[in-house]
């Protein structure tokens, strides 16, 4: 560490504050207030989606935040509490109880200074380890908060340096985090465009039909949970909740004993068949469907899953481009029945009117478009590795700050 640098409490420059407990509003009456969903990457952000105090003037006066006041997070998930944003706006906003903010001596520490330093991997690492953890969320409170220790010059001119040395870089980090998120967009977009084309530019050889028509659906078996194994020689069952956008995730798998296997044979999924969500099939990332790959085998088919597989003049890779489409996403959407959770029937799924093309046309289709789908998940991976990288030079960037090496 340098010299002229210090350590000291955090509440020997900063006194604590908990934010308003009064119930909110989404009606404008009142004041706007601040929760935990507003503290994005460092600052306090007006998302035009925030909840009203209806208080008193003087009431408000008491919480009322300043350019430059300091918020942390006390409560919230593992990964997202204790994070720390500060407050650069103008206009009358106030702060939940889910924040607290630090009335800070700005003569010993500039907010700037004192925000970066509190979003470092370091001071992240300290407070989080010493939260209170219950099932969903890990608390963190003042006193544990006012212990910290925190690092920095006692010359406010050189933390006044550094500040600016962090601004700089992380608005170039920003701007090329955008880029970057900007061309993921846009490759998925592309894909996207290319795929709705396919559905909609029809050829004089297709023909009119329907998914029943076209294909055999099965849906899944009431496994009893009771009678599941902890074996990892179970095999596999597969549910909705396996199932994601375009893929199957098994972390959180359930097994059925291998020695009672044969006896659900017909649920026995194979190599290329398609399978649909049937409870809450759409969400806000997409429709939930997959195709079954080698890797996947063996496991079997669960209640409130569908398996599709195409007859002779439907291929089966032309199957799961066609219920990725928007077409047949909005046939789902428009069909689903149940307000808390969703769900859609073997029939409905049947329903489903498209146009199909010959078989030669459809292998055609596919050879294009997985040639595509190819080259767009090269490009998604280039733009994730790049954003990853971005976030790691922030860290590294923070820990040269506050180790004295800027």
């Amino acid at each position: 560490m340098k010299n002229g640098w210090q350590t000291k409490r955090l509440g020997d420059v900063a006194k604590t504050q908990y934010g308003l407990s009064e119930p909110m509003n989404e009606e404008g009456k009142g004041f706007k207030i601040f929760r935990m969903g507003e503290l994005q990457n460092g600052r306090l952000i007006d998302t035009g989606r925030m909840k009203y105090a209806d208080i008193s003037r003087a009431d408000f006066e008491q919480y009322q935040l300043h350019t430059g006041d300091v918020l942390f997070n006390r409560t919230n998930s593992f990964e997202l509490v204790g994070k720390t944003g500060i407050f650069t706006l103008h206009g009358d906003y106030c702060f939940a109880s889910y924040l607290v903010r630090l009335n800070l001596d700005r003569q010993k520490v500039l907010p700037e200074f004192l925000n970066y330093f509190m979003n470092s991997g370091r001071f992240q690492k300290s407070v989080k380890e010493k939260a209170s953890q219950s099932i969903n969320q890990a608390n963190i409170n003042a006193t544990i908060l006012s212990n910290e220790l925190i690092r920095f010059p006692e010359s406010l001119a050189e933390q006044r340096r550094i500040v600016g040395i962090l601004d700089k870089a992380f608005d170039g980090i920003a701007t090329a985090k955008a880029n970057a998120e900007k061309n993921l967009q846009n490759a998925h977009a592309l894909f996207e465009s290319h795929l709705q084309a396919v559905f909609t530019q029809h050829g004089k050889e297709w023909a009119e039909t329907s998914l029943g028509a076209e294909i055999d659906l099965l849906t899944g078996f009431p496994f009893k949970s009771s009678q599941y194994t902890d074996s990892a020689n179970g095999v596999r069952l597969l549910r909705g909740d396996n199932i994601v956008q375009g893929s199957l995730r098994w972390d959180d798998v359930k097994r059925w004993p291998a020695s009672e296997a044969a006896e659900y044979k017909r649920y026995e999924l194979s190599f290329g068949d398609v399978v649909l969500a049937m409870d809450r099939p759409w969400v806000k990332a997409g429709l939930k469907r997959a195709q079954i790959w080698e890797s996947d085998l063996p496991c079997l088919l669960v209640q409130r899953t569908a398996r599709l597989r195409g007859n002779g003049s439907l291929d089966n890779r032309f199957l799961v481009y066609l219920i990725g489409s928007a077409g047949f996403t909005y046939h789902i959407l428009g069909v689903q029945t149940g307000i808390g959770v969703p769900h859609i029937s073997g029939q409905q799924i049947k329903d489903f009117q498209f146009v199909k093309p010959p078989l030669s046309k459809q292998r055609e289709i596919v050879t294009r478009l997985d040639a595509l789908h190819e080259e767009t998940q090269r490009l998604e991976s280039l733009y994730q590795r790049k954003l990853a990288a971005l976030d790691e030079l922030k860290k590294s960037l923070l820990h040269q700050a506050f180790s004295g090496q800027l």
